[in-house]
């Protein structure tokens, strides 16, 4: 619907600095054309006072005045002409996107297992025989199970537990299924009304 006479947001300009609103992004507008730079200084002065107060919050940070000089530079499109009583070159930076992280470029091999039970397995496979390997197997295969329960659509058997460890390894753990014990690991989405009558 279109009414004569409203002027709606959609069909302005759009603003640099949302946050301060139409109404100062006016103000710079005049500013810049005003003649002489003492009446731009005095103005874009009175200008930074009515932001301060526009986003009170800003006072939070050490270099607030800093910080509204800068944006109203960015508002003014650089093309305010004054003896800018701080330093606004680095200004643009506030606009400016960060770069993209980098993903680590070994993916896991399983992905329900995480990234986390990979390095146990890399870790693994270099510990010399012992109480701390054997304790670390323990605890490994445990949380590979827990794994299964949450994100392995049913699958979790312990066979699939040895073998995923075995091949995961490169055959170098071989869980002996006759002697190692399972933590008790509950059944994914199984009730816990049902759990509970299992206990008693």
């Amino acid at each position: 619907m279109n009414i004569k006479g409203l002027d709606y947001n959609t069909k302005r300009e759009a603003l640099s600095m949302p946050e301060y609103g139409r109404e100062i992004q006016k103000m710079v507008d005049l500013a810049i054309g005003l003649p002489t730079k003492e009446e731009r200084l005095r103005c874009a002065m009175s200008i930074v006072k009515m932001m301060e107060s526009k986003v009170p919050q800003i006072r939070e940070n050490a270099d607030y005045k800093q910080t509204l000089w800068d944006h109203l530079y960015l508002m003014s499109h650089k093309e305010l002409d004054i003896d800018w009583p701080y330093d606004v070159s680095a200004a643009e930076k506030i606009h400016a996107k960060p770069q993209p992280m980098k993903l680590p470029g070994n993916t896991v091999r399983v992905r329900y297992y995480g990234r986390l039970v990979e390095e146990l397995l890399m870790k693994l496979k270099e510990m010399p025989d012992g109480d701390e390997r054997d304790e670390l197997i323990r605890l490994t295969a445990n949380q590979m199970k827990r794994d299964l329960t949450q994100w392995g659509h049913g699958s979790i058997d312990n066979e699939k537990v040895a073998d995923d460890l075995a091949r995961l390894t490169d055959g170098v753990i071989q869980l002996n299924l006759n002697t190692f014990h399972f933590d008790n690991t509950p059944i994914a989405n199984e009730p816990a009304q049902k759990r509970s009558k299992k206990k008693k």
